[in-house]
């Protein structure tokens, strides 16, 4: 499972987001989420606002990887948000959050949904990466950085 395969484009990276908060941000990725997928909208808010119920998907550092199954979705699907400024996002570190990387999986995913999960996570846990992405507001670099990072540190 590469980066590539979730993030098929720069247009999968939203450089610039405005949001006050926590549902803002969730709309705002699921609303282009369902430009770039074809998803409803509606159900790509709805299952990600459900799975924040379950617990923070904001896992410290300033960043959030909110993630759920759609039984409507193809296969894995990946959108990366850079804040333009941090957001409480309840996350477990109690810091606010400006990187936000979304993952949508089909219902029946299982291991393929758990694998993206610790591929994006094991990116975003690499600071240099992370400063580097806070550090840039073009759609095309942070492209570049979460997609050659990532090959830096695959696994």
């Amino acid at each position: 499972m590469e980066i590539e395969d979730l993030l098929s484009s720069p247009a999968h990276v939203m450089a610039r987001l405005k949001a006050g908060n926590k549902k803002q941000a969730l709309q705002e990725m699921a609303r282009r989420a369902a430009e770039l997928s074809g998803l409803h909208e509606r159900a790509i808010f709805d299952v990600l606002l459900e799975r924040e119920r379950l617990g923070t998907t904001g896992v410290g550092n300033g960043i959030a990887i909110p993630h759920g199954k759609l039984p409507e979705a193809k296969g894995m699907f990946g959108l990366f948000a850079r804040l333009d400024g941090a957001i409480d996002f309840d996350a477990i570190d109690e810091q606010p959050v400006d990187l936000v990387f979304l993952l949508l999986a089909p219902e029946g995913a299982g291991a393929d949904h758990l694998k993206a999960l610790a591929r994006v996570s094991r990116l975003l846990r690499d600071r240099a990466i992370c400063e580097k992405l806070r550090g840039t507001d073009q759609a095309d670099a942070i492209y570049a950085l979460l997609t050659d990072g990532a090959h830096s540190h695959a696994a």
